[in-house]
C-alpha cells in the first residue's frame, strides 16, 4: 500500500517508518541495451547475451547503475509527497550492488524511513533502499538516499 504525506509535518513523521515493497519489475535486455546507449556503457556482460553465456554469470547482467536508477519508479510506488513547495533527490551516503541482476531477473523496492531532520526551509529525509532480486539470498542493491523537502 502507497504511503503519503502531505506537507513537512506529515513527512517528519514517517521517521522511523517501514514504507513496505513494491512489485516486481523485470529487467530486459532491452532496458539493459538501452542504459548501455544513454550511459557509453557497452562492456560484453552488459550487451553481448552470447558471450555473457559463457561468462562469470551465465547471462547478460543489468549495470549496477541501472538497478540504481530503477529505484526512481520503484519508490514511486511506495510515496506520495504533496504540500510541499520543491522535492530533490540531495545524494546518496552508501550504495552497493551485492547481487548481479541477471537478464530477465525480478526485482522490487523495500524502503524506510531512517531520519527526517529540519533545515532552513523544509526537511531533509533519510532512506533506506533495499532492491531485493527476486529468488536471491542477497539483495541486488541497497542504498542510503538523501531527499530534502521545501515547504
Amino acid at each position: 500500500m502507497k504511503t503519503s504525506a502531505n506537507g513537512l509535518a506529515e513527512i517528519t513523521a514517517l521517521a522511523g517508518r517501514d514504507l513496505g515493497h513494491g512489485d516486481w519489475l523485470e529487467v530486459t535486455q532491452d532496458r539493459i541495451d538501452q542504459f548501455a546507449d544513454a550511459t557509453d556503457d557497452h562492456q560484453w556482460i552488459h550487451v553481448d547475451p552470447e558471450r555473457a553465456a559463457n561468462g562469470p554469470f551465465g547471462s547478460t547482467i543489468a549495470h549496477g547503475y541501472l538497478t540504481l536508477a530503477l529505484v526512481i519508479p520503484l519508490f514511486t510506488d511506495l510515496l506520495a509527497i504533496e504540500g510541499v513547495r520543491m522535492s530533490v533527490n540531495y545524494g546518496l551516503e552508501k550504495v552497493r550492488f551485492p547481487t548481479p541482476v541477471p537478464v530477465g531477473g525480478k526485482i522490487r523496492l523495500t524502503a524506510a524511513v531512517a531520519e527526517v531532520t529540519g533545515l532552513e526551509g523544509g526537511v531533509q529525509m533519510l532512506l533506506d533502499f533495499t532492491v531485493e532480486l527476486q529468488g536471491a539470498e542477497k539483495p541486488a542493491c541497497v542504498a542510503r538516499a538523501v531527499y530534502r523537502h521545501y515547504a
